[in-house]
């Protein structure tokens, strides 16, 4: 954490770092992006498109950065600290790597792992000229394709990419809410993302039919450089806190059909001494009374 060892003078400083103290349920990711030194129109309009789609979730660097993220990461590490950001996205380009974008996520302010991406085909926001979203639509993400499932850096990609777009998490949603598709396709050594609006039209039943209206941004990208982090980091990165986890409840149990059992341990009763029904044919004869007594014989009603 930023200063965690410097004690606060003022409240403001106080609220600031109580905000990035460790939680049980942690803060909504944040995203930087970032320019390089050499980045071109197609870079810079890429970052503002993705900050579109990100925002309020993310924060946009508008002066150049000269830095190499797979030579030296200490600058991203200090952007990291000083924005609170979680996720990153580098643009840079170079004849070597035209139109490039660095996508990666930290882990305790250090790189965890980061997958450069080529952008060769991209078409903006402006471009189609269609009605958007409004800001800070959370998004319904599609993947489509078996390398996602097959090869390991498509799917550490797939993870990195849920991480990056998923937003907030919310307990709940209304079916007008699921209004924008972020969609990823991997084909032929491609990945291409398309954005949609959800369109819910009159269908003449409760089910609304459903348009899709393609949005933008839209790009073809090819993976290129990876650094993906070790099974052990990564492992670690996924652990979760003792609080989170539920509590596992003692004698229930669950059939095939889905019926809950739950089983109540009692003392012994003792059965003798069960109160039942009140009727002649159960009362108790003089003899097993007196037997229940210690043997004590009752006394004889006396007769009219």
């Amino acid at each position: 954490l930023i200063y965690c060892y410097r004690k606060p003078k003022t409240k403001r400083a106080k609220r600031f770092l109580e905000k990035r103290e460790p939680k049980l349920n942690e803060n909504t990711k944040n995203a930087m992006l970032i320019k390089g030194g050499n980045a071109n129109l197609t870079v810079t309009e890429v970052l503002k498109d993705i900050y579109a789609v990100k925002k309020p979730f993310a924060v946009l660097y508008k002066r150049k950065n000269i830095t190499r993220p797979f030579e030296d990461q200490t600058s991203l590490e200090f952007f990291s600290k000083k924005s609170d950001c979680s996720l990153f996205l580098f643009g840079s380009h170079n004849k070597k790597r035209p139109n490039n974008l660095v996508i990666g996520r930290m882990f305790d302010y250090h790189v965890l792992d980061m997958i450069e991406l080529g952008v060769e085909k991209f078409v903006s926001l402006k471009e189609i000229k269609n009605s958007k979203c409004p800001e800070g639509t959370k998004p319904m993400l599609i993947f489509a394709g078996d390398m996602f499932d097959v090869n390991e850096e498509y799917r550490r990609l797939k993870s990195l990419l849920i991480d990056f777009f998923r937003g907030p998490t919310v307990p709940s949603i209304r079916l007008a809410g699921l209004e924008y598709i972020l969609h990823f396709t991997a084909v032929d050594g491609k990945i291409y993302m398309r954005s949609y609006k959800v369109l819910l039209k009159k269908s003449g039943c409760k089910i609304p039919r459903i348009e899709l209206e393609e949005m933008g941004p839209s790009l073809d990208l090819v993976m290129r450089r990876t650094h993906l982090a070790s099974d052990d980091l990564y492992k670690l990165s996924l652990k979760q806190p003792k609080g989170l986890k539920p509590k596992k409840k003692k004698n229930i149990s669950h059939d095939v059909f889905g019926t809950t059992y739950g089983r109540i341990h009692m003392q012994k009763q003792d059965l003798s001494k069960l109160q039942t029904r009140k009727m002649k044919g159960l009362k108790k004869r003089p003899a097993e009374k007196s037997a229940e007594d210690g043997g004590v014989t009752p006394k004889k009603l006396k007769s009219a």
